[in-house]
């Protein structure tokens, strides 16, 4: 396998236009053609048989970072006026009825952290047997050809390659995050007919670049890309700007390519224009990021082939840090917190949070009008669940009280997600209730190839293991998930036996083991965060992952100051808990002689199943990311034998080529410098951009969170 910047291979095509244009599947019950798929065609099940009017349409949405509190159907308490103020806060109509007409799915579970979660969904694998890290997206291994890379092992089959083989249309809108190194590794690599959204674990919601504060890392690129990509039969390469004026972006983006510590516009998309005399100017709500990925579900389902069934996977960028919003919404929250008799919201951050929820119920309550618009709902199942729970730490501000942590952690808080099913496909006499069996977010493959009628053994994994046994390469795990349909319907927990929840934690029903170091270690309360939590901000929580050029960077060299403002605590040997009497795990059993028997056996269980764990050798960050995101005009995307995936990507003028060779110049010297002395330069650049004191200098609060009461808006 060989690397190679692509600006000499892109393949000259017709109009842009093609790019969004009518989707060939949306008429042909032959969704994505072979002779459309090139190379990726050979990572895709068999063409997909004609539509069985039985198998419903299928609407998948996953919410980024969702708190449990930060969701109405988990919001019933009113006994305080603390509870009374948190309900006027948490604005979720839509998802609310959802709910009410679908099932409550009181026990899904998922990892603690988002590109695990999301390997873990699309391939059907325990995060622990697929990916257990947030490995950058331009790591790679060369001696590995199938697992050395970020996220899913290329010869893994994908979620949407079942369910074309079912007969479905495939599309995903939204964050990827599951890979990005080769074309195998995109969506289009795993299934889906069309994919507009980003690969990595979050973007700027206004620019679509990596700004410092999304991600709370520096990649080796130096953030000064962009990721935002629209992949099709016709098109493969960077969203336009005349593809979003398609999409209803009007006005001209912005991307101008800088480290991307500081953003060029504030979070409402309003900054100031050296076009125009320096006055100040807003970019308009249909250029929010999340605008233009609704208003592409919404195209894919207006011009759909009811005749065939439809896999819309909708991943929002939503709740995931950079906390942004149009103004538009930040007032209208504020509108409604009054209106249901609230005070006004205490700090800058909760109040960013909050109309971000808003603004995510909206967009699912667009989506569900469009397919009863097109009568489809009727023959709609609807999956809503989120990848991790809630981040706890500034300025993530998620909430998920009463559970204890959050993102990062292996407590309930972190792992036990917002999940429901719904649409006119759950049958009547569930509607309404609630299903307390455990479900694992991997379970989704196999329930949703159950659903399209295929088998959802792996074969293709199965036979790659061949290669990488002769190679003494860490072989693929077989599927783990299970199909929970029929236990949703009848009722029944689908998962008694143990449930591998991280090489930390395990779950046998109602029993949890939880082991050593857990970040995030506190409860929240009905308000959180608040002005208390704002003004003592420096002794944390503050978020722990960051990372410059592939390296860790601690918020402190010494161990017990990391903890401290990391919120962490350790149960060594093993916390033990009865999840079921005890959800927000405030009793501890381990020292309690009556559960010494139980905890040695969970303990061997944990410990045998981690012999099992998945942990390829992914590499390093690798140059040609960037000379291949140069190529593209600035954008990332496949790195890696990717000669003749792009298509329809123009030239690059020649301004723009001048730029980019200046660009690649600059980078090579300083991956060269990286190789020689990578300490060294990681922490001059630490110290030039302050990285640590981003978020723990005491003088800096302001920079992460506000109180309102101290300084008023």
């Amino acid at each position: 396998a060989g690397a190679m910047a692509p600006s000499r291979l892109i393949v000259f095509a017709a109009l842009l236009t093609r790019a969004v244009a009518r989707d060939e599947c949306a008429g042909s019950a032959e969704c994505a053609k072979p002779e459309e798929q090139e190379e990726v065609s050979a990572l895709q099940s068999s063409a997909p048989r004609r539509h069985n009017t039985k198998k419903p349409h299928v609407l998948f949405i996953l919410a980024d970072d969702y708190g449990w509190a930060n969701f109405g159907s988990h919001r019933e308490c009113d006994k305080t006026p603390a509870d009374r103020q948190g309900q006027a806060e948490v604005n979720t109509p839509n998802l609310d009825n959802l709910v009410k007409t679908g099932v409550l799915l009181e026990r899904h579970y998922a990892y603690r952290i988002c590109s695990p979660s999301r390997s873990s969904l699309q391939s059907g694998r325990l995060a622990v047997h697929v990916n257990s890290v947030n490995t950058g997206v331009t790591f790679w291994q060369p001696a590995d050809n199938v697992s050395g890379f970020a996220g899913i092992p290329r010869a893994m089959t994908g979620m949407a390659q079942k369910m074309k083989k079912g007969g479905y249309c495939t599309h995903m809108v939204g964050k990827w995050d599951a890979g990005m190194a080769t074309p195998q590794h995109t969506p289009l690599g795993k299934g889906y007919d069309s994919w507009m959204g980003y690969f990595q674990h979050a973007n700027d919601y206004w620019q679509e670049g990596l700004p410092f504060s999304s991600t709370g890392t520096i990649d080796v690129c130096q953030n000064r890309f962009v990721d935002f990509s629209l992949y099709n039969a016709t098109y493969r390469g960077p969203v336009s700007d005349e593809i979003r004026r398609e999409l209803g972006c009007n006005r001209r983006n912005m991307h101008v390519q800088t480290p991307g510590v500081q953003p060029q516009v504030n979070a409402t998309g309003c900054g100031d224009s050296r076009r125009n005399n320096n006055s100040r100017y807003c970019l308009p709500d249909s250029c929010y990021e999340e605008a233009l990925f609704n208003e592409y579900a919404l195209k894919i389902i207006r011009e759909h082939d009811t005749r065939v069934p439809l896999f819309l996977f909708y991943a929002f960028h939503l709740l995931h840090t950079p906390l942004q919003m149009p103004q538009s919404y930040l007032d209208r929250l504020d509108w409604l917190v009054k209106k249901r008799g609230g005070r006004k919201i205490e700090t800058q951050n909760r109040r960013y949070y909050a109309a971000m929820t808003l603004y995510l119920d909206d967009m699912v309550g667009k989506v569900v009008a469009a397919l009863k618009a097109k009568h489809m709902y009727d023959d709609t199942l609807i999956v809503f669940t989120a990848d991790n729970g809630g981040p706890i730490y500034e300025p993530g501000s998620a909430n998920n009280w009463p559970l204890k942590g959050g993102k990062y952690s292996d407590w309930e808080g972190g792992i036990r997600t917002n999940a429901f099913v719904s649409g006119g496909w759950v049958p009547e006499w569930r509607r309404g209730k609630k299903f307390d069996g455990v479900i694992s977010i991997a379970d989704w493959y196999a329930t949703l190839s159950t659903i399209a009628g295929v088998d959802y053994f792996d074969k293709e994994a199965a036979e790659a293991n061949r290669y990488l046994l002769e190679k003494q390469l860490p072989p693929l795990h077989p599927v783990d998930g299970r199909p929970q349909w029929d236990h949703i319907v009848k009722d029944t927990n689908g998962r008694k036996d143990p449930l591998h929840l991280s090489s930390q934690a395990v779950l046998v029903y109602p029993w949890k083991l939880v082991t050593g170091a857990q970040e995030y270690s506190s409860y929240q309360g009905p308000l959180y965060p608040n002005c208390s939590t704002v003004r003592s901000i420096a002794d944390g929580p503050l978020p722990s992952d960051l990372g410059v050029y592939g390296q860790h960077i601690l918020l402190s060299s010494n161990a017990t100051e990391q903890d401290r403002l990391t919120f962490t605590t350790d149960c060594g040997g093993g916390c033990l808990y009865n999840v079921e009497a005890d959800p927000t795990e405030h009793h501890d059993l381990s020292s309690s002689p009556e559960y010494a028997d139980l905890l040695f056996k969970m303990q061997t269980t944990l410990y045998e199943l981690n012999l099992r764990n998945f942990n390829p050798d992914r590499g390093s960050p690798a140059l040609q990311a960037c000379q291949t995101a140069a190529g593209l005009g600035g954008f990332y995307g496949p790195f890696v034998d990717a000669q003749r995936f792009y298509k329809g990507v123009p030239p690059l003028t020649p301004l723009q080529q001048k730029r980019e060779r200046v660009i690649v110049a600059e980078l090579t010297k300083l991956n060269r410098s990286l190789e020689r002395i990578p300490d060294v330069i990681v922490q001059q650049f630490v110290d030039s951009f302050g990285v640590v004191d981003f978020f723990s200098n005491r003088d800096r609060n302001a920079s992460i969170d506000v109180c309102y009461l101290d300084t008023p808006r």
